[in-house]
């Protein structure tokens, strides 16, 4: 697992990037029993480096030829200090006496580009702390249509990042959050009422209700944060605008029937022309 005579990484940077301590790299077993536990962990890691999102039930399928039961898998995991990688700070506080609105997306046929836009807000870990990531999303073509960073998590630099949306591409029908207090603050709901959009919001606790959105995050993180291990503010800035160059234009998606965002999000506009031209 770890490489001593790594060309490009230290044992303290493999260390750092397999979730281990350092001291771990140096270990010799004593007996039997530690030798096998050592094996056991090596096998864990190289199954987390694949999935990092699998928790013991899933490595332990992983490992069936090792013949090993959950049981095993969960106090190695737990001696050593592993964990599948989900997400832990809560983003979405609801404020007590902002207003809420009904959820207006079910059973509803989105066909056209600006017909729904979406929004939400993820954490980022970086080695000074925690950082907040906003996103607006076409829903119809899945374009990512604006974002922003943020050392804080409030309702301003949402407000921004909905009015740069606008400003770029006009405005959406409907437009869905959830209920977290940034987007049900006053200065949100204004700039979304103020211009005859209408608001729905997420019903507590479902967080299918914004499936687009979370199914992004995870594209997100498991294609590029994680992957990357983002240190400053900096580089992760350059990376995010290199991730979303790639994912509007050049990443195909199934569902849309391998078009890629930027596609998909034209296309209709351009089949309306041709229509009204016959």
């Amino acid at each position: 697992m770890i490489e001593h005579d790594h060309p490009d990484l230290t044992i303290a940077r493999q260390c750092k990037i397999l979730g281990i301590s350092r001291s771990t790299a140096y270990y010799s077993p004593r007996n039997e029993d530690e030798k096998q536990e050592i094996e056991l962990l090596t096998a864990i890691l190289e199954v987390l480096k694949r999935y990092p999102f699998y928790g013991y039930r899933k490595i332990v399928l992983e490992l069936g030829e090792l013949n090993v039961t959950r049981k095993q898998v969960r106090r190695i995991m737990k001696k050593a200090g592993l964990r599948a990688i989900y997400p832990g700070k809560r983003t979405s506080q609801p404020g007590k006496m902002h207003p809420k609105y009904p959820y207006l997306l079910k059973d509803k046929k989105i066909w056209l580009p600006n017909q729904v836009w979406a929004t939400d807000i993820t954490y980022i870990r970086l080695s000074g702390g925690y950082v907040y990531l906003i996103v607006i999303i076409d829903l119809y073509s899945r374009k990512i249509l604006t974002w922003s960073l943020s050392n804080t998590m409030d309702s301003a630099f949402c407000v921004a990042t909905l009015l740069d949306a606008i400003s770029l591409y006009g405005v959406p029908a409907i437009f869905n959050t959830d209920q977290g207090s940034q987007f049900t603050s006053n200065e949100f709901i204004a700039a979304l009422e103020g211009r005859g959009i209408r608001i729905s919001m997420d019903g507590v606790g479902r967080a299918l209700d914004n499936i687009y959105v979370e199914r992004f995050w995870r594209s997100l993180k498991y294609e590029d944060i994680y992957l990357k291990d983002y240190e400053t503010m900096g580089a992760l800035k350059e990376g995010l605008r290199k991730y979303f160059e790639f994912y509007n234009s050049a990443r195909f998606h199934e569902s849309l029937n391998y078009l890629t965002p930027n596609e998909a999000y034209i296309v209709p506009f351009c089949e309306k022309v041709v229509s009204k031209a016959a």
